[in-house]
C-alpha cells in the first residue's frame, strides 16, 4: 500500500461564482492551505505551477469553459525598460521604496481604502475592514515583506528610508527563484506618477540586485482591460500546457 506523508497538501474546489474580470463568465478555483514549516517550499512550487497566494491560501483558476487567466512572470535579468518606463523612473526619482516586515499600520489601511474606493469600489475586496486588511498582511507562513514608497528625505541616503506621506505599498513574497507581487496599491490622486508601473519596475530592480530570475505578476486575463498592463513588461514568460514559454504577442 502506498504511504502518503502526513504533510501532503489537500486541494479543494470552490463552487462556481461570477467572474470578476470577464462579464458573463463563471469562475472556479482550486486551493490549498499554506501552513507549517514546509509552507515556503510549497509556495515556491505552487507559484511556479501557476498558483497565487492570498493569506495562507494558494489558489489557481479551475474554470470549466474558460482559459483566459494566464500566469505571467517577468524575466528580470533580461529586462530593459521602454522609453515610457524610463520616463516613469525619472518622474519618480524623488521616491524611495523601503522593505519592512509584514506588519499592517493604520496609515497603510487608510491608503488601501482610498485606493479601493477610487479604483475597485465594486470589487471583491471593497468591504474589507481594518481587521481584514491586517489578516491579508500578517497571515503568511512564507517570507513576506511590505514595501512602502515615500519621498526621499535629507537622511534617506544614510537611512535608506523615505520620509513623509505614504504614496504606494506592495505586499511581496520572496521565493527561491524570484519575487511575487501579492498585492499592491497606491494613492489614486497621483495618477501622473504611474505608481503601479513604478512598483513593478522597482521589483524588477530588486530581483536583479538579488540575482533572482523572475518577478511574478499573477494572472494576465486576455480580454480584460484591467489586466492589459501586465504584458508590457518584457521579456516575460506565460505558463501554458507545455510549461513556461516566452511570450511575444502584441502589447
Amino acid at each position: 500500500m502506498t504511504q502518503h506523508p502526513t504533510q501532503s497538501p489537500q486541494f479543494f474546489l470552490t463552487a462556481p461564482s461570477p467572474c470578476p474580470y470577464l462579464e458573463g463568465q463563471l469562475e472556479r478555483k482550486v486551493f490549498t492551505h499554506l501552513v507549517g514549516d514546509k509552507a515556503p517550499e510549497l509556495n515556491d512550487l505552487l507559484t511556479q505551477g501557476g498558483f497565487r497566494r492570498s493569506q495562507n491560501i494558494a489558489y489557481r483558476p479551475a474554470c470549466e469553459t474558460c482559459r483566459a487567466c494566464v500566469s505571467v512572470r517577468i524575466l528580470a535579468q533580461e529586462f530593459e525598460p521602454t522609453r515610457n518606463m524610463k520616463r516613469v523612473w525619472r518622474r519618480n526619482a524623488d521616491l524611495i521604496g523601503t522593505a519592512h516586515e509584514a506588519e499592517p499600520t493604520t496609515e497603510q489601511y487608510s491608503l488601501f481604502r482610498t485606493y479601493l474606493d477610487a479604483r475597485h469600489r465594486k470589487g471583491g475586496m471593497s468591504d474589507m475592514t481594518v481587521l481584514d486588511y491586517a489578516m491579508m498582511v500578517e497571515d503568511s507562513h512564507v517570507i513576506t515583506k511590505i514595501i512602502e514608497y515615500r519621498q526621499r528625505g535629507p537622511n534617506s541616503f544614510i537611512t535608506g528610508k523615505g520620509e513623509g506621506e505614504l504614496m504606494a505599498v506592495a505586499l511581496t513574497d520572496q521565493m527561491a527563484d524570484g519575487l511575487s507581487m501579492v498585492y499592491s496599491f497606491f494613492n489614486p490622486e497621483l495618477e501622473d506618477r504611474s505608481l503601479g508601473t513604478l512598483m513593478i519596475l522597482d521589483h524588477i530592480e530588486r530581483a536583479k540586485a538579488a540575482g533572482l530570475p523572475h518577478v511574478y505578476l499573477g494572472y494576465w486575463v486576455n480580454g480584460s482591460r484591467k489586466m492589459a498592463y501586465k504584458v508590457r513588461f518584457r521579456p516575460q514568460e506565460h505558463l501554458g500546457p507545455k510549461g513556461w514559454e516566452r511570450y511575444d504577442g502584441d502589447a
